[in-house]
């Protein structure tokens, strides 16, 4: 009897920690984020000192992460606002991209998988985007075509933007006070 209480007990510890890991790498690389505003970072998830958590779930997504020396990818799934991003709606990023040598801008569903529409565009590169004239930068998206700099979102549900700052000069600690000023993410309109 004692034998099949300590073995349960077992059983029950390990069900209970993978399910807390699990749940801990859903939503990104586990606790070693940065935030600034809806964009979030985990500076050393490329790194050695990535923590078991990011270890976790980059062996579950099979990704490769930039190295800290060579860039930080930006992710967001919410606006400014805090609401879920939703390729149904017309939304806008806006403002000055942090210094890098080169950086690109991807449009992803939910799963962070590329979305699949007529347009095959899934992205930008900071050699082609057209910028303002103060240096900052517009982006329409939405599952319609605009003028300008628009990137379509084949209006799934929900959506991610990854933002990959290459060759930056700044890096980062595990400190939200070190996070660079990010452009804005904003909902314009929803049907």
């Amino acid at each position: 009897m004692r034998a099949l209480l300590l073995i349960l007990t077992l059983l029950l510890g390990a069900a209970i920690g993978l399910a807390l890991t699990w749940t801990t790498t859903m939503g990104g690389y586990g606790p070693g984020v940065v935030q600034a505003g809806p964009w979030r970072v985990w500076p050393k998830a490329g790194t050695e000192e990535a923590d078991p958590y990011a270890r976790a779930a980059l062996a579950r997504t099979g990704e490769l992460p930039l190295e800290l020396a060579d860039g930080l990818a930006f992710i967001a799934t919410v606006d400014d606002a805090g609401r879920a991003l939703d390729g149904r709606c017309e939304l806008r990023l806006t403002g000055a991209i942090p210094q890098a040598r080169y950086w690109t801008l991807t449009v992803t569903d939910a799963d962070g998988g590329l979305i699949e529409h007529s347009s095959e565009r899934n992205g930008f590169t900071s050699a082609e985007v057209v910028w303002n004239r103060d240096g900052t930068l517009d982006v329409a998206l939405g599952p319609r075509a605009r003028a300008g700099n628009w990137l379509p979102t084949g209006g799934a549900a929900r959506i991610g933007l990854t933002l990959r700052l290459y060759d930056t000069p700044f890096g980062l600690a595990a400190r939200d006070s070190d996070a660079p000023v990010m452009p804005r993410l904003i909902t314009e309109r929803c049907p």
